[in-house]
């Protein structure tokens, strides 16, 4: 007979889809004493999968993990625990995290303390639960994207009760501020602005993994940053699913331009943000971001199609009018700014003249950088029921024409840095000689430039002598 479940509280799809008109509470997390060194001795292994927003919740993890005793491995076979944080965009990263758990079923067996763990974006799923029930009784721990500072508390019902815990919330939890984060780079630090996300784009999953909108208080947010200048960070990048929409949701009159405006004024050198939805770009943020100082003039402002058509049929709440109006007041307030953005192709009911309405679009945007994807459904979105008669040959033939004329506004973006010298921020060492360093520019250019591992985590000034379609080649001006 398996372990008996101390908590079984499953997600709700109908739930999730409801916008509940409750107060979010701003919460400090706390850990019980006696679980502080629960986890002396034993090592874990965090595995995550998707966004910049599960790469945060990662860090937020494994802080707590580290402050219960435990400490870090990547290796499965040392692990004491393993957990899978988890995105539910796209199937295939569904499949690959099932497969992930099939493999290590044998290891469990053979090291039966073994705790395994499964929490993020599909664990908020009615299936992903279900199947984890049925066919994957090796796994003992699920939570989801609203609980993260509960896990003390499963690791106790695992570990000391020897008990099975599923713990999903369908509503959204509250703010809660404090957390330890283990952040994963020196100099670099994601920095959570809000949670989830209103606006219901008929592909996407993530208003019902991620909840409703949920802002941070401007000074919780301000102070953290303050805190990572103090700490020698050079770089945050403000996270939230729509950072445009931050502050609607607060009691008091304070938009995502006056939280960048007075994050303008700290001394943190450099600012960055994603993601932006271009219904939500207004005039005032557009002029926060012409003060330049440590804003970044980069943007990353995913369109997602260039027909009307589409874009009604994925609720995106804009025209391709609107969208390319904003693009105009960006490079007039911003000039050399550098826009990347994501494009959906074979989306369910997207004709040929659809498609060209997307060329269209690139070409007049002029884009410096995408991310594309052929059309996912994800079961419970509205467009996982729509029509879908397009072969999938016509869609990846769209899909390599679409990259075609990205890729040559990648290097037309990156040619116009030849022989200027820019600010790098210099991540390390190049994979193929670590005499080469890499970093980013302020219009998040990859450079590569002879140097040497002291200057990691510094900004330098480099020439540019050659761009190249994915990167930009240098050397250091003294």
């Amino acid at each position: 007979m398996g372990k008996q479940y101390s908590k079984y509280f499953a997600p709700s799809l109908k739930d999730a889809r409801k916008r509940v008109n409750k107060k979010t509470e701003n919460l400090k997390f706390s850990i019980p004493d006696n679980l502080i060194g629960l986890g002396n001795k034993l090592k874990y292994h965090l595995k995550t999968y998707g966004c910049q927003g599960n790469i945060a919740d990662s860090e937020k993890i494994s802080g707590i993990l580290e402050l219960m005793g435990f400490t870090p491995t990547d290796s499965d076979e040392e692990a004491d625990l393993i957990l899978f944080n988890t995105c539910a965009i796209r199937e295939n990263a569904e499949n690959r995290v099932f497969g992930e758990l099939g493999r290590i079923k044998s290891l469990k067996k053979a090291k039966p303390n073994l705790i395994l763990g499964l929490c993020g974006c599909m664990a908020q799923e009615e299936k992903v639960v279900e199947t984890i029930k049925r066919k994957h009784p090796q796994v003992d721990i699920v939570f989801g994207t609203h609980n993260i500072h509960k896990l003390p508390e499963y690791l106790a019902d695992a570990y000391l009760q020897k008990e099975r815990v599923v713990e999903v919330y369908s509503q959204e939890g509250d703010i809660v501020e404090d957390i330890p984060v283990k952040r994963g780079h020196l100099k670099k630090a994601w920095v959570d602005i809000m949670y989830g996300c209103d606006e219901f784009c008929t592909y996407c999953i993530v208003p019902y993994t991620r909840g409703k909108e949920r802002s941070r208080l401007p000074e919780d947010i301000i102070r953290e940053v303050e805190t990572l200048v103090s700490e020698g960070y050079i770089e945050v990048t403000l996270l939230g699913q729509n950072v445009n929409a931050y502050g609607k949701d607060l009691q008091i009159e304070y938009t995502f331009a006056n939280l960048l405006d007075d994050l303008n004024k700290t001394k943190i050198k450099r600012i960055r943000f994603t993601t932006s939805h271009p219904r939500d770009l207004d005039d005032e943020t557009i002029r926060v971001m012409a003060k330049g100082g440590n804003i970044m003039p980069h943007l990353h402002l995913p369109v997602q199609s260039g027909s009307n058509t589409i874009l009604k049929r994925m609720n995106r709440k804009y025209t391709k009018e609107e969208y390319l109006e904003k693009i105009s007041k960006l490079k007039k307030s911003i000039p050399g700014i550098s826009l990347t953005t994501d494009i959906i192709v074979g989306f369910p009911g997207e004709t040929e003249e659809d498609f060209e309405e997307t060329l269209d679009l690139v070409r007049k945007a002029e884009f410096e950088g995408a991310y594309t994807f052929i059309f996912s459904p994800r079961e419970g979105t509205p467009a996982s029921k729509y029509e879908d008669s397009t072969p999938q040959i016509t869609k990846k033939e769209r899909l390599l024409t679409l990259n075609k004329l990205i890729n040559e506004g990648f290097a037309r973006g990156n040619k116009k840095f030849e022989n200027e010298i820019v600010e790098v921020l210099v991540e390390g060492a190049s994979d193929k000689n670590e005499e080469i360093m890499t970093g980013y520019t302020a219009h998040n250019k990859v450079v590569n430039f002879p140097g040497n591992l002291s200057m990691v985590g510094s900004i330098v000034s480099v020439k540019i002598e050659k761009a190249y379609t994915w990167h930009l080649k240098g050397k250091i001006v003294k």
